[in-house]
Formats: C-alpha cells, sequence, structure tokens
C-alpha cells in the first residue's frame, strides 16, 4: 500500500504520541468548530475508557471548510493509497457521494442495533449509505440570521424567502461566507438553485450577490458580523444562527427557514480508505451515532448525559430520542414530525458541486466590484427591466452544466479556460447593464476602476521624488563642507 509524504508525517506523528502516552490514536479531518471537537473528544475518550480500557487521543486537522477539505483529500489519494487521516466528519452529504464514487471512503456496516435506530432516508434523502461508506450522524436546516434592530433603522422588514435579500434596501446589508471554502454556504447557493430552478436561480443568486457585502472564508463570520450590527442578514446554517441567537438574545437576533424554500440535510461522517486507526475509527462512528453520542446534540451543558461546556443544538438523527428527552432537547424542532415542503437532488448537487463553486466565483465572487457597480446604477435608475435582464443573464444552461461537471471539470486546462470564459462574460455583461441603467463611462468611470492603484502609485512616484531631491540637497551640503575642510 502507498502512503503519502503527508500521510507518513501524520502516521510517524499519531504514532510518536502512542508510544509517549500509551493512548489509542485518531486523526480527523473536520471543519466542524471548537466546541464539537471538544465535546466529542472529551466525550469518546472517556466513553472507550470505560468500553476499552484506555483513553483516545484525538488530533484534529484544520484544513478550511469542506470544500478544501475535499481537494486537500482527493489530492492526497491521486498521490497514495493512505493519506494519515482516519475520519472525514461534517460538511453535509454531497462532498461524500462524490468522494464514494471515486472510491476514497472504507465501508463499515455499524452493528445491527445501531443500524435498525437510524431511519434510511428523511423525506426522500439518505441518512446513510447503502453501501455503509458514510453515514448522517446530525440533521442541519439552513435559513437566514437577521439582526432586529438593524432592519429597523433600515425601514426593512424581517426577511422570509431568499428573494426578499434581493430588495434594493438590502444593498451592501447581506453577509455569505465563500461558497468555494464553505461546504454549508455552498449548500445553501445549492437549495437556491433547486428551489427555484437553475436560469430563475442563477438571476436570484446574481441579485442576491450584489447585495452581499463580503465573502469571507468562514461561514460563522457573517452570522456574527449579524450579531454585532455590522450587517442586517446573512445566510446561515442553524447551528451558527441558533447559537447567536442563544449568545446575544432574541431581543437581539431572529433566524428563519425560508419556508418551502429549504431543505433539512444529514451531516455525514465517513472513515478514509487505508485509515491507520481503523479499529478506532469504526469505535467512533459507534459512538457518535449511538444515543451516548446523539444526546451530545441536543442537551444543555451541565446535564448529566449532556456536553460539557459548549451549547451544540443540532438536531439527532435518532428518531427515538426526541420523545425520550422532552423537555431537555434545546433544540427548537423535532425534525421528524415536520413536513418538507421542497425536494432535494442530492445526486445532482453532488455531480455539480465544484462546477457550481467555480460559476460562482467567476459570476459573483471575483467579479463582485463590477456587479456591484451595476446594481447600485440599476437602483439608481429605477431598476429598468432590460439592463437588469442583461445583469442577470446566464452563461450556460442547467443541461450543459452538468454535462461539464460530468465529462469536463476533471480536465484542468478545459476548467481554467471554461473559468476565464465566464469572468470576461461576467465582466461584459455587467458594464453592459450599467451603460444600458444610464451609467457614464466617463473620468468618473475611470476613476472608479483606477483608484485602487492609481492613489497609491501617484504616492509612491512623489516620495520617490522628494527622496531623490532630498539625496540631492545632501550631497550638495556634503560637497561644501568638503570644499571648506579642504580650503582650511
Amino acid at each position: 500500500m502507498r502512503v503519502s509524504k503527508a500521510g507518513w508525517v501524520a502516521i510517524g506523528l499519531s504514532l510518536g504520541m502512542a508510544r509517549a502516552g500509551g493512548e489509542a490514536q485518531l486523526v480527523i479531518v473536520s471543519p466542524h468548530w471548537e466546541g464539537i471537537r471538544r465535546e466529542y473528544t472529551a466525550a469518546f475518550s472517556a466513553w472507550h475508557e470505560q468500553q476499552y480500557g484506555e483513553p483516545v487521543t484525538v488530533e484534529w486537522l484544520d484544513l478550511g471548510g469542506t470544500s478544501a477539505i475535499q481537494r486537500y483529500i482527493l489530492s492526497e489519494f491521486s498521490k497514495a493509497d493512505s493519506i494519515g487521516i482516519d475520519i472525514f466528519w461534517g460538511g453535509g452529504i454531497d462532498p461524500y457521494l462524490d468522494l464514494a464514487e471515486r472510491g476514497v471512503l472504507q465501508p463499515y456496516r455499524l452493528p445491527n442495533d445501531l443500524l435498525a435506530s437510524i431511519p434510511s432516508d428523511y423525506f426522500g434523502l439518505p441518512m446513510y449509505d447503502p453501501q455503509y461508506r458514510w453515514y448522517g450522524t446530525a440533521l442541519s436546516g439552513f435559513g437566514i440570521s437577521y439582526n432586529k434592530g438593524v432592519l429597523a433603522r433600515l425601514g426593512l422588514s424581517p426577511p422570509q424567502t431568499w428573494t426578499d435579500l434581493t430588495r434594493p434596501g438590502f444593498y451592501t446589508w447581506v453577509g455569505s461566507g465563500d461558497p468555494r471554502q464553505s461546504g454549508s454556504t455552498h449548500m445553501i447557493y445549492e437549495i437556491i438553485l433547486q428551489a427555484y430552478g437553475w436560469e430563475e436561480g442563477l438571476a436570484l443568486l446574481t441579485r442576491l450577490g450584489a447585495n452581499i457585502r463580503t465573502f469571507p472564508r468562514s461561514s460563522s463570520q457573517p452570522i456574527k458580523d449579524v450579531a454585532r450590527g455590522e450587517i442586517a442578514c446573512a445566510l446561515a446554517i442553524d447551528i451558527y444562527g441558533l447559537a447567536e441567537i442563544a449568545h446575544a438574545g432574541r431581543e437581539v437576533v431572529g433566524f428563519v427557514f425560508p419556508e418551502g424554500q429549504t431543505v433539512i440535510n444529514p451531516d455525514a461522517i465517513a472513515i478514509l480508505k487505508g485509515a491507520p486507526h481503523q479499529e478506532t475509527a469504526e469505535r467512533f462512528l459507534c459512538f457518535a451515532l449511538s444515543p451516548a453520542g446523539q444526546r451530545l446534540w441536543m442537551l444543555s451543558p451541565g446535564d448529566p448525559e449532556g456536553p460539557r461546556s459548549y451549547l451544540l443544538n443540532r438536531m439527532s438523527v435518532l428518531p427515538a430520542l426526541y420523545p425520550e428527552l422532552g423537555e431537555r432537547v434545546t433544540v427548537p424542532q423535532n425534525p421528524f414530525t415536520v413536513a418538507r415542503a421542497l425536494p432535494y437532488d442530492p445526486e445532482k448537487g453532488s455531480t455539480r458541486w465544484g462546477l457550481v463553486n467555480d460559476l460562482l466565483g467567476a459570476l459573483i465572487i471575483d467579479t463582485h466590484a463590477d456587479l456591484q457597480r451595476a446594481w447600485k446604477q440599476i437602483i439608481a435608475a429605477g431598476m429598468p427591466a432590460e439592463a437588469l435582464a442583461r445583469l442577470v443573464e446566464p452563461p450556460l444552461s442547467e443541461e450543459e452544466a452538468l454535462r461539464l461537471a460530468r465529462k469536463v471539470w476533471q480536465d484542468q486546462t478545459r476548467r481554467q479556460a471554461t473559468i476565464s470564459r465566464w469572468v470576461a462574460f461576467a465582466k461584459e455583461k455587467y458594464r453592459d447593464a450599467y451603460r444600458l441603467a444610464g451609467g457614464n463611462y466617463g473620468l468618473a468611470y475611470w476613476w472608479s476602476r483606477t483608484a485602487r492603484w492609481a492613489v497609491p502609485l501617484v504616492v509612491l512616484i512623489l516620495l520617490l521624488h522628494l527622496g531623490v531631491q532630498a539625496g540631492r540637497s545632501g550631497m550638495r551640503l556634503v560637497k561644501r563642507r568638503f570644499r571648506r575642510q579642504i580650503l582650511t
């Protein structure tokens, strides 16, 4: 079995720790936040010591968001059969469908009693892989976090739908993570595409993107900005939206699931092929999906069966836990008693995951300044239909997108060439939309395009000029003093 360089480093580090501490080891890569990591490390180690007579040292690798982790896993497995990581945990199910298809996940069938306690699907969405290559460990919902005070000052009503976030009054007051880095943010964009259809969904995302202030790498940052009052709204996974309500108070922050326009989605876990600590990894899956592991999601810190310090506030995948725990449950709803109106196609979402990320980057994020300039002009002009139609024009159909995702996107040369064409297309259509809305490409436009680099360049030239002049003056002074010394 071939092992990558990164894998040997991780294995060597783990073996070294094992020899030093005499404990079982486990290496997990995950986008999960610190609270989940700390609570599951402590609870699993205690459970493992009780069950098997020794604690476990868990090493968590921080490689960024879900998309970055997925890219890393595929890159490392292209070079070796083992990458020194036992478990990939978190990020929905779409990445796991792709990784399973590529053959980098290790099948493991849970014991019969555990498997029987988990539904095979949730309103059509698989809760675990039929070949046992991955399992859903929690259920996540996606919605909108908003600051009540900021909305009141802006004279805006709380958003109830994704479309509400495209209103002109929300210009620069919406927050979103970068879907290319964050799996939960990507999931929201994919949900919108499936809820509205490809063309209408892309049009909505374009207008939404024009209202977004920035795209930080972390999906939790915009929700924190909402709580601080720096922005009015943010796209949010429920775990972060509900956490900020608990932290800032319901009088400050609200959270809404757009009715009929969102899904509740399993958040998966899988053992990677060539896992250096296979047996311990299997035990971690058993613990995470057992009632003991699932209670950590839904109980308050301090509850004898709950987490120690952090409120995790996630929905369990075990239906029997909700009536069993009763009023001790912290999550706002039992997902197994709620109807879900939006059908979601996980296979489609998984197939076009990378392509959609690149498309959003080209149309919205990497051309954001051009998009916002055109959108601001359209708002000022009273939303002329022709300019708006040009602004949201898509570069390709859904059928073409799926064809590219299946047949072209693994060819990096063709992928990069396509992305470049999309960027050029976006810049051109935003220039056209700006002009159709009455924008003038005169001195003001030239200045807006060049000020970022022209001003620093002018300042640098002036400083260099002053430096040269000062140098000349200094040389003349030195020469005069030299002459006086000679004369004396």
